[in-house]
């Protein structure tokens, strides 16, 4: 498990993390959204103790990076697929890392036809491989120490569809194995396929985070009933919202459950219930962002407060 504790960071007089905490479970896939610029890669970089935070921490199984025994047996890092020498082959550079990390050697074949490298391919410089073979190689030393933890950042650059395809299903059988997959992308698309919980951040700051599920889900409930009268007024008299949508048909800001239980207390037959949508990751991500992308409409030199999920929801579109 992956937990991080009101980090915070500083380059000089630029704020590039503030405050931030969120935490990525075992068996599920973290997405770490946010546009750039926003702190994503900083803050990978503290959690594989490659930076330090100026305030709180970041903590792997409950200590830090640097307080790990041989950390390539608890985590597998790809942050940066052009990092290995490119005067060595591929082979050569996964044989190091096993020696370094201490595994069998067997184990760099075994990773090599995981990743889908072929032996011709393994015995390159990696000088000359695509992108696409590079994240296969940086995969490849990620999990060469058999961890428990992926961080990944951008590992799908490069890939072609069927690649595209393949780190799914890698990331989501590591997942369902027990493993905790933090992964970071601009791939929207590939976010929603994949990922379990959600964590958006926006001029360093955290601007929501919760399932993926419970994020999509911010448009409301609509709900219909023989006679829908009764209903909408006992969810206006519990605090809720119930606005006329056609006949016999209001949408009202209340759960589907809620709905449920309020027409059985009042006897009203219901003859359709649903829960709204906001849309795609993407349309709810630009509703998160906007005001932090550097696309946007203003710059903003100070990152807002952290709000929970529950508080970004409310200004999404329904």
């Amino acid at each position: 498990m992956i937990t991080v504790e009101n980090v915070t960071k500083r380059f000089g007089s630029t704020l590039a993390l503030s405050n931030v905490s969120f935490t990525a479970r075992p068996g599920r896939v973290t997405g770490f959204l946010g546009p750039n610029g926003a702190g994503k890669s900083t803050a990978m970089r503290i959690i594989c103790g490659l930076g330090r935070a100026d305030a709180g921490q970041a903590l792997i199984d409950g200590v830090s990076f640097a307080q790990l025994s041989n950390p390539a047996k608890h985590v597998g890092a790809l942050l940066d697929a052009t990092a290995h020498h490119d005067g060595r082959t591929g082979h050569e550079t996964l044989l190091l890392d096993a020696i370094a990390t201490g595994v069998p050697r067997a184990r760099v074949k075994e990773m090599l036809d995981l990743v889908g490298l072929s032996h011709k391919e393994a015995q390159r410089r990696v000088g000359t491989y695509s992108l696409g073979m590079r994240q296969r190689l940086g995969i490849a030393s990620a999990l060469l120490g058999d961890p428990q933890v992926l961080i990944l950042d951008e590992p799908v650059n490069g890939l072609d569809p069927s690649g595209i395809r393949w780190m799914r299903d890698l990331l989501r059988g590591f997942a369902d194995d027990g493993g905790t997959v933090l992964l970071s992308s601009h791939l929207l698309t590939e976010i929603e396929a994949v990922a379990d919980d959600i964590v958006v951040i926006g001029r360093g700051a955290i601007v929501a985070q919760d399932t993926k599920e419970n994020l999509l889900m911010g448009g409301g409930t609509t709900v219909s009933a023989v006679d829908v009268a009764p209903l909408a007024r006992a969810l206006v008299a519990a605090g809720y919202t119930a606005e006329p949508a056609q006949a016999d048909t209001v949408v009202t800001s209340a759960t589907p459950r809620i709905v449920g239980e309020t027409a059985l207390q009042h006897s009203v037959v219901l003859t359709a219930l649903t829960q709204s949508s906001t849309g795609s990751l993407e349309d709810l991500f630009f509703s998160l962002t906007r005001e932090h992308d550097r696309e946007g409409t203003g710059a903003q030199t100070t990152p807002p407060a952290p709000t929970s999920s529950t508080t970004a929801q409310q200004g999404l579109p329904a």
